[in-house]
């Protein structure tokens, strides 16, 4: 008799997220399905499967939930009680092992979502490059403040940097969309990382920087070195999400 484990699936991109479905789709084949959980499930999820670098993932270590749930985290910094990690790029084939681990050892999902499998031939030819954003504050509730926002503005593959130096290397190796910038780092000069950051190769595409009690013109010398706006510690919501969603 079949047996249907639901997974709760926290954050991911959208291609990350149509391996998934994939693979939720290939296990129907088989004697252990794995199946998306949904807020109205008549049952609970017997699997949490969550992208630690989504906003969503921190909530979720931060709400009280049943702690026989296993949780298998993708990302760096993976929570004590996590019971499996892994890194990006994702080997589906692997994450797969781990869940038969857990539920179905003697029956084994046969299929290949590895980076060679071709299987980017079969995604959505429409599909949106995934943009990515990078928090540098040193304060943790400021970044968490930022990721909410970015998530918000349907950018939720977020980096964070809690120094000038891990930002810095950071744009060294990626290119972003947005960065969300303190000025108030502890190892930099502040107008003087701004141009290191400007800089930088592959590049940020839109900088935005903030600094305690801003001076107005302390703002137009944020616009002047290309900033698309300089705000305090704590943007206002609306004022941030507005120039978000332009940039």
């Amino acid at each position: 008799m079949a047996q249907r484990v639901f997974v709760k699936v926290i954050g991911f991109t959208d291609v990350e997220r149509h391996a998934l479905n994939t693979v939720f789709r290939l296990s129907e084949q088989r004697e252990t399905i794995y199946s998306l959980w949904l807020a109205d499930n008549p049952e609970p999820p017997q699997l949490a499967l969550i992208d630690g670098q989504s906003f969503e993932a921190h909530v979720e270590l931060e709400t009280p939930r049943n702690h026989k749930l296993k949780l298998i985290w993708v990302g760096a910094v993976a929570p004590a009680e996590a019971w499996r990690t892994f890194h990006r790029p994702i080997s589906w084939p692997e994450v797969v092992n781990a869940m038969d681990q857990l539920f179905a050892p003697s029956d084994p999902l046969d299929f290949d979502l590895g980076r060679d499998s071709g299987m980017a031939d079969t995604l959505p030819p429409d599909l949106p490059p995934v943009k990515r954003a990078l928090i540098a504050s040193a304060d943790r509730d400021v970044r968490l403040y930022m990721r909410a926002r970015l998530s918000l503005a349907d950018l939720t593959q977020a980096d964070e940097a809690e120094t000038g130096a891990q930002a810095l290397e950071l744009t060294r190796a990626h290119a972003y969309a947005v960065a969300l910038v303190d000025l108030s780092l502890p190892d930099v000069d502040g107008w003087a990382f701004v141009k290191e950051l400007g800089e930088a190769k592959p590049g940020i595409e839109h900088l935005i920087l903030t600094k305690a009690q801003p001076s107005f013109p302390e703002q137009i010398r944020a616009w002047l070195r290309g900033a698309k706006g300089l705000f305090g510690t704590r943007p206002d919501p609306g004022k941030l999400q507005a120039l978000l969603e332009r940039v």
